[in-house]
């Protein structure tokens, strides 16, 4: 209200006034206070602007706000952890159905070696007899290897080994074997042997002369692990590359891990197939939807919903 007064006052002045200098007074007063009105209706955050202080920038921070290409960019976060999870479901039906197949192949009755070798990939854990000779000039390992004693804790004696020999890591013997009812050679992995039996010195009752009948595993080459080194040595394999260790030992890429029968006192210890697979995926799968869901709705609250 005053200052509406004072712009009446400022009127009249003007108007009563005849002078020159007296119009100057009143005009520079109504500039002054147009100044002083625009000047008080600046909000700020000091201001008394629409009922209190930072009013004005409090009704800024809740106006809408459009979505960038880099929000946009952040959903590959949850995007992504949710096709890991459907990976991982089918991973774990991959391996149930792994499983399965290990428990039916390794319970049938085993039947002799086939003479067409060149289905052998489906013949992965069945169980074959085979009879024939070994050639120990040119057996090589593969490891280094824990002790499998189906199922049984490594620590526990089998009769074979100490205990003490037992525990410790090793390598798995792997040997020329050369069929009696065809000119073919194959490779058996005999068993498994502690690191301070690799030399055949150390095991002469190992070392199985003339014809012999077993019973055996049939495998199939093994992909290398992360991090596991390559195989160089042609004397010490890392991993089951059956192709390139058939080259090497002048073989069939045929593989047969030999049963627990055939273990001889003082190593190697038959029966090294492991059929017990690493099964984790359910973890996964909870893992992955549980990231999938949590990164979803934080970014659906922090861009999605003040759009």
């Amino acid at each position: 209200m005053w200052k509406f007064n004072c712009l009446s006052q400022c009127r009249r002045l003007l108007n009563a006034s005849g002078s020159v200098s007296d119009r100057e007074v009143v005009l520079k007063s109504k500039k002054e206070l147009f100044i002083f009105r625009n000047q008080s209706t600046t909000p700020d955050s000091s201001s008394n602007f629409h009922g209190g202080p930072g009013r004005y920038q409090r009704s800024q921070r809740y106006q809408k706000r459009s979505t960038s290409v880099g929000d946009v960019a952040l959903l590959i976060i949850p995007i992504g952890c949710f096709a890991l999870g459907c990976w991982q479901v089918k991973r774990k039906k991959w391996k149930e159905d792994l499983l399965e197949k290990i428990e039916y192949q390794t319970t049938l009755v085993p039947v002799n070696l086939p003479e067409d070798l060149s289905n052998i990939q489906e013949w992965d854990y069945r169980p074959v007899r085979v009879k024939g000779t070994f050639d120990h000039s040119r057996e090589v390992f593969l490891g280094p290897r824990s002790l499998l004693l189906n199922g049984a804790a490594v620590s526990q004696n089998t009769g074979l080994l100490s205990t003490q020999d037992a525990n410790k890591t090793g390598y798995l013997v792997i040997t020329p074997f050369k069929l009696s009812d065809r000119d073919v050679s194959i490779l058996v992995n005999r068993g498994w042997v502690p690191s301070s039996k690799r030399d055949p010195r150390t095991r002469f009752a190992g070392q199985v002369e003339g014809e012999v009948e077993l019973e055996g595993i049939v495998r199939t080459a093994e992909r290398r692990a992360p991090f596991m080194k390559e195989n160089r040595n042609p004397h010490l394999w890392t991993y089951r590359d059956i192709e390139k260790m058939a080259q090497v030992l002048q073989t069939s890429p045929i593989f047969i891990d030999a049963k627990v029968e055939s273990s001889v006192p003082g190593g190697p210890i038959g029966g090294q197939t492991k059929v017990d697979l690493w099964n984790e995926h359910f973890t996964y799968i909870l893992t992955w939807y549980s990231l999938a869901i949590g990164t979803g709705y934080a970014w659906y609250k922090n861009y999605l919903k003040k759009v």
